[in-house]
């Protein structure tokens, strides 16, 4: 089958080796995998960082978003059948999605939003399961919750879910921001009650908007930058939701106010085959539900094409640049 990989971290993406094309045996399933023939990826930033900083002794195959047919299944999957249409996160420790067809473990794949087309539906999985568990299992945040969320970044893929998640699910005032024209417009389109600038002072224009604290942050980018301010605007007992990667983060200063800490990773159930990692599949199952009955929408933000390298290389230079916004998707070999 056709895959695109990677065999050198570091490189540049302009070079034709940071992603080429080569064939690679189709896979087999496992007990509870079920394999997908794939029809429509997303491109995520946990993609440009792999392909950068892990180094790999052999052609790696990456990608952590996909649609599909189910086309075979394990010996023990019961929650899917052949011909079932999917969509998928993945896991990390695995074979991506940039790739003809792939395996995924049936507890973390869900039934794709019958209302959206391939290339639409690609652009959910990943954030949507990022966004929800950060609100949701991280943040504990309750759906008669009344409080204030500031989502850092919320123009990017996992913001622009976790804007509409926060005013679709929950009573919080949700507060997102966006620097340039186009993003803060995509973000009040999406729900949010406010957008603030994150290039100016937080404290004063949170002030101006009548919320000179918040309860909840949920910071999705360059927490580093913003943390100090952060700090300020976080009300007592606050808590603070971060998926970035600081170099270093200081908790100290978190203690006066009780702030609390939570790191959301999307993978960290596959990663350790929590037991209670099925509820990525019932996490799926509800958004696909939220989107065929129109409380949700696509992300997508980009078609780039066919799923080849050259796409690919196109996709990640927009996401290194750091001026995508929604997901980037792409559809069909």
């Amino acid at each position: 089958m056709k895959a695109i990989v990677y065999s050198q971290n570091g490189l540049p993406i302009s070079d034709e080796n940071a992603l080429y094309e080569m064939e690679v045996a189709k896979p087999q399933p496992g007990a509870r995998d079920l394999l997908v023939k794939i029809h429509a990826i997303a491109v995520n930033p946990v993609d440009t960082k792999v392909r950068n900083g892990a180094p790999t002794d052999k052609p790696r195959i990456l990608g952590w978003d996909a649609v599909g047919v189910v086309e075979a299944i394990g010996d023990q999957v019961t929650l899917f059948q052949p011909g079932d249409e999917v969509f998928y996160a993945g896991d990390i420790t695995r074979a991506g999605s940039y790739a003809e067809y792939g395996l995924v473990d049936e507890r973390i794949a869900g039934h794709k939003p019958r209302t959206l087309n391939n290339a639409d539906a690609a652009a959910l999985p990943l954030t949507s399961l990022t966004a929800w568990e950060l609100l949701f299992d991280r943040l504990e945040v309750q759906a008669d919750d009344n409080a204030a969320l500031l989502i850092i970044g919320a123009g990017g893929g996992v913001g622009s879910i976790l804007t509409q998640l926060a005013r679709k699910l929950t009573h919080l005032t949700v507060i997102g921001t966006a620097s340039r024209p186009e993003t803060t417009d995509w973000v009040r389109s999406l729900g949010a009650h406010h957008v603030v600038n994150h290039h100016q002072p937080l404290g004063e224009q949170l002030a101006a908007i009548g919320h000179p604290e918040v309860r909840y942050v949920a910071s999705l980018t360059h927490t580093d930058s913003y943390y100090a301010q952060l700090i300020d605007v976080l009300a007592p007992q606050g808590k603070l939701a971060l998926i970035d990667d600081p170099e270093s983060l200081d908790v100290v200063p978190l203690k006066r106010k009780a702030i609390s800490l939570h790191w959301e990773l999307m993978f960290t159930r596959s990663l350790f085959q929590t037991a209670d990692m099925q509820r990525q599949h019932d996490i799926l199952q509800r958004v696909s539900q939220l989107i065929d009955d129109n409380t949700l929408q696509t992300t997508a933000g980009e078609h780039h094409g066919t799923i080849n390298a050259a796409n690919l290389r196109k996709a990640h230079a927009l996401i290194e640049s750091g001026r995508a916004r929604g997901k980037i998707v792409l559809s069909g070999f």
